[in-house]
């Protein structure tokens, strides 16, 4: 079995490659704006690798190319930063997606399975969990989930492949501890600090509730999802729910209850001035998106995630204070970055 796997190189495409290379049957192709050097180790030698800016209309002869004898796709390139650059980031999010489409039926590859997320959700509940027919309408002050909604839109209104949607909760791993505090910390937080485990206060708010699962697991539903005969949108989640007065727990501090305007405030004031990447969409998007149920991933692809959500956290929180990450661009492992956050590609 052949796979191709667009961004490979990041979060869920190292995983994804982990879990791929464990399949004596399957060959992978990996696509990536910068691909790995030639003996970067596991998982990304083994890969046969093209770089390409997906973004790019150009690309979709190359990419059909590449696509020949392809069983399936599993698209997750994405870009969240520069977070100050919008049109940057729809022209690989929606404009990148559309390409990938286009190739994928030039040359007819079968199955596309496609990285959505909790963030397709329009507004739902916190105190019970939604299953994939809520509305998928987003959230509009959150540029990412307009973004996921669009493509979103692009696939489930394509002929010719068997598309599947995994929507995913937060994704954490350890050795995506570097590439994750770039994308949302920035350079002037000291992340090293996490290696104490004490954040002395926890804002607190009935909708500061969100939902989290490990990476690997996430990889453990594509490869299901493309080796089954399904086809739709699957929540991918593991509990339990991550909320205020478990973080408070862990973290040896204390809930402060804070008004849901004072932060959204602090975020947007903070983004604006450049200190950190994280415009106050992403709150909005937080407290916005309802809890997921994955029970039509445990029915029909017989998944179940093998960590649990703090489990997922605690890795990632291990690997932010030892500024972990992988032989990859996306990953690598770096303590400070010069850039302006949110200005440019994190570094």
């Amino acid at each position: 079995m052949r796979i191709l796997v667009t961004g490979a190189t990041g979060n869920v495409g190292t995983a994804v490659l982990r879990r791929l290379s464990a399949e004596p049957d399957i060959e992978i192709i990996g696509v990536a704006r910068r691909v790995p050097a030639l003996g970067a180790g596991a998982p990304y030698d083994g890969v046969r690798w093209h770089a390409a800016d997906l973004g790019d209309p150009a690309v979709v002869a190359p990419l059909a190319g590449w696509l020949d004898g392809v069983d399936a796709v599993i698209h997750l390139a994405w870009q969240i930063q520069p977070s100050h650059d919008r049109e940057r980031l729809r022209r690989t999010n929606v404009d990148g997606t559309r390409h990938v489409l286009e190739a994928v039926r030039r040359a007819g590859v079968p199955v596309l399975a496609h990285a959505s997320s909790v963030g397709v959700y329009g507004e739902g509940p916190k105190d019970r969990a939604v299953d994939e027919s809520h509305p998928a309408t987003g959230i509009p002050t959150s540029s990412y989930s307009r973004d996921k909604v669009a493509a979103e839109e692009l696939l489930r209104a394509a002929d010719g492949p068997r598309v599947v949607l995994l929507r995913p909760g937060l994704i954490f791993q350890h050795d995506a501890g570097s590439g994750i505090a770039r994308l949302f910390l920035g350079p002037l937080l000291p992340v090293s600090l996490l290696r104490f485990r004490r954040v002395p206060l926890i804002p607190d708010h009935p909708r500061l509730r969100v939902q989290a699962v490990h990476a690997d697991d996430v990889a453990d539903a594509y490869l299901r999802a493309i080796r089954a005969d399904v086809s739709g949108a699957f929540n991918i989640v593991a509990d339990p729910v991550l909320e205020p007065a478990g973080l408070a727990h862990r973290f040896h501090g204390r809930t402060v209850p804070v008004p849901l305007g004072m932060l959204r405030g602090l975020a947007a004031a903070t983004w604006r001035a450049r200190l950190q990447p994280t415009d106050a969409g992403w709150l909005d998007l937080a407290v916005g998106v309802p809890l997921l149920d994955a029970g039509r991933a445990a029915s029909e692809l017989g998944w179940a995630p093998r960590h649990d959500a703090w489990a997922a956290l605690d890795e990632l929180v291990q690997g932010m204070s030892q500024h972990a990450g992988t032989a990859s661009a996306a990953l690598r492992p770096s303590s400070v970055t010069g850039l302006l956050p949110g200005h440019r590609d994190p570094a």
